[in-house]
């Protein structure tokens, strides 16, 4: 039976790479049916804004404003272990009309603060006609993070150029679904992992095809990713339930749990480890989707095993090295509640079910196993996609 002829991709290297119909029909009904479960868990899970679970918390008293002043003096740190002498701690700050003496913890001083520094102070007004009271809040350090972000931009536009560009925007458009979609819906009571999966898949959608364009090999990353995140989802609700995380693991969570008491605590870890995987995940679908067309470009004729094959060996170096990255960025992140646990008597494997280190372990493992089964099926779509070359006047 006569079949009709293969397509290609559209630009590139794809220009070069004959595409199979069926799979190619299959792989775009798939991500279209995605697509409308996206939408339609957007529209389900939108927020509404009327039916928080947590309270509405003000960060301050009411009247107590924040100014910025300029730092004028030093004094000597208080020590840590010894009772402080009088006078030690203090900042002397220029602030609105007038100088003031504030106490900063000695941290502040180890980081190296010095006279020309702008610090961040906390203003309560006076009771009944009295001066205002003064209080160290933070160091303002808007120079460092612009000029760390303007270099960021010039390094990647300068390197990437308009692919760097659009990820940029793709990466834009990321921070603003978690921050108007994916938070507002948690604080609602929504899913954690449907509320995950959606708002990931969303950022997928756009961020992919954005950065990378519109072509059979960015849809077939986009399947391999969408398998990874829901590949994590499970496991991380499997995971959760079965090692009975709460989900509250620091200050930050128990101060979370104060202000609303009505939110699944444990849902809100499993979207976390969907989120936490969401890049690299990414990085090694269009990875292996990138390999697979190069090497049928650079082999037309090679069988779909052999092209899975040789991909596949890439796959196994780029998983290894993706492995070390989830771990040893653990490991930065974590690094002073590891040297806590270092400095107890007790080894840190007698350690690992406490809240905190099984949270992280399970965190990296369900990530990991999300990474590496995306892997060989990214590249086994891929292989089904990119077609072998058929002889010239042949309709088999």
């Amino acid at each position: 039976m006569a079949h009709g002829h293969p397509h290609r991709a559209s630009s590139g290297v794809d220009e070069e790479v004959e595409v199979a119909g069926p799979a190619r029909t299959a792989l775009l009904v798939s991500l279209g049916l995605a697509a409308v479960a996206t939408v339609a868990g957007l529209i389900g899970w939108w927020p509404s804004g009327d039916a928080s679970e947590v309270e509405s918390a003000q960060f301050a008293a009411e009247g107590v404003t924040f100014p910025s002043g300029e730092v004028r003096e030093v004094g000597e740190p208080c020590p840590l272990q010894e009772a402080p002498p009088e006078g030690c701690g203090l900042l002397t700050v220029r602030v609105e009309d007038r100088t003031v003496d504030v106490m900063a913890p000695p941290e502040v001083f180890s980081a190296g603060i010095a006279p020309g520094d702008s610090v961040e102070l906390q203003k309560v007004p006076g009771a009944d006609g009295d001066e205002p009271t003064y209080s160290y809040f933070a160091t303002d350090r808007d120079s460092t993070l612009l000029w760390l972000l303007v270099l960021f931009l010039v390094v990647v536009l300068a390197i990437a150029r308009w692919r760097g560009l659009f990820a940029v925007i793709g990466l834009a458009f990321g921070a603003t679904v978690v921050w108007w979609f994916l938070l507002p819906a948690l604080l609602e009571g929504a899913s954690g992992v449907g509320v995950a999966l959606t708002g990931a898949s969303a950022i997928m959608f756009v961020v992919l095809y954005m950065t990378h364009g519109l072509s059979l090999r960015t849809s077939t990353a986009l399947a391999g990713t969408l398998v990874g995140i829901v590949i994590t989802g499970v496991l991380g609700v499997i995971a959760v339930s079965g090692a009975r995380l709460t989900g509250i693991s620091d200050d930050t969570g128990g101060l979370l749990r104060a202000y609303g008491g009505g939110l699944d605590f444990p849902s809100l870890l499993g979207c976390a480890l969907v989120i936490a995987g969401l890049g690299v995940l990414n990085d090694v679908t269009i990875t292996q989707a990138s390999a697979v067309w190069e090497l049928r470009a650079a082999s037309p004729e090679a069988s779909r095993w052999e092209v899975y094959a040789g991909a596949m060996r890439i796959g196994r170096d780029h998983i290894a090295s993706t492995i070390y990255t989830i771990v040893f960025a653990y490991v930065g992140t974590a690094l002073l509640v590891l040297m806590l646990l270092s400095i107890y008597d007790r080894s840190i494997l007698d350690l690992r079910s406490t809240e905190h280190l099984a949270e992280e372990i399970v965190r990296t493992l369900v990530t990991s196993i999300g990474l590496v089964l995306a892997v060989p099926i990214t590249t086994a779509v891929g292989a089904l996609v990119a077609a072998p070359s058929r002889p010239a006047g042949s309709d088999l």
